[in-house]
């Protein structure tokens, strides 16, 4: 469709943009919204499903996959992930991440390396986690940290929620059991294991 031969900076730049848009159209003819194409970037091998929108400042990266009808941005990155059916992912950061179908991210959440979060769970405002499971329909609403943790169904985490995980010389892993209701400002100090339906105070250190 395009011959061009970028010999400087403004070429290439251009040359991108020329390929960019390639890419945008051909995903707006497959049934994808996507509100502002000059401010949207897709990897040629990120794959999107039907009824998707993507907002202003959404960049898709790597080995990407988004289901259908998702909600992807406002300024949102995410790298070499798969996001299931109906997801709503906005202001957030993701990388090497798996989600079910109906999971909310965001916003401002940072997703790192082995996050897996299952069907109706909520990775909500300022909360960052690595290497996480997180069971069906589990809530991790803001401002905690979870790392190499496994969160079962039905589990609460407080705002303030942290997982000490590392202890300066190596890291150890959480495991919080179903339906268990985390308190706020809550410390979990690795390695721990938090049992079904366990409730734990506001401001508590477990150990």
């Amino acid at each position: 469709k395009e011959i061009m031969g970028p010999n400087d900076r403004q070429a290439l730049a251009e040359t991108e943009r020329v390929m960019r848009m390639m890419i945008l159209e051909r995903l707006m003819e497959d049934g994808v919204s996507i509100i502002d194409p000059a401010n949207t970037y897709v990897d040629p091998r990120v794959k999107v499903g039907q009824d998707t929108t993507l907002y202003p400042g959404t960049v898709l990266v790597g080995e990407t996959v988004i289901g259908s009808d998702c909600r992807i941005g406002p300024y949102t990155q995410i790298t070499n992930s798969r996001i299931g059916e109906g997801c709503h992912v906005h202001f957030s950061i993701l990388t090497d991440v798996c989600f079910g179908k109906q999971v909310e991210c965001g916003p401002y959440a940072h997703c790192r390396p082995g996050t897996v979060a299952a069907d109706g769970a909520k990775i909500g405002g300022f909360v960052e986690v690595k290497n996480v499971q997180i069971g069906e329909g589990s809530k991790v609403p803001h401002l905690s940290y979870l790392g190499d943790t496994e969160v079962g169904a039905g589990v609460n985490i407080g705002a303030g929620t942290i997982t000490c995980n590392y202890d300066g010389v190596r890291k150890w892993r959480t495991i919080i059991e179903d339906g268990a209701f985390i308190g706020s400002n809550t410390n979990l100090v690795a390695p721990v294991r938090v049992g079904k339906r366990a409730l734990i105070g506001a401001g508590s250190t477990i150990t």
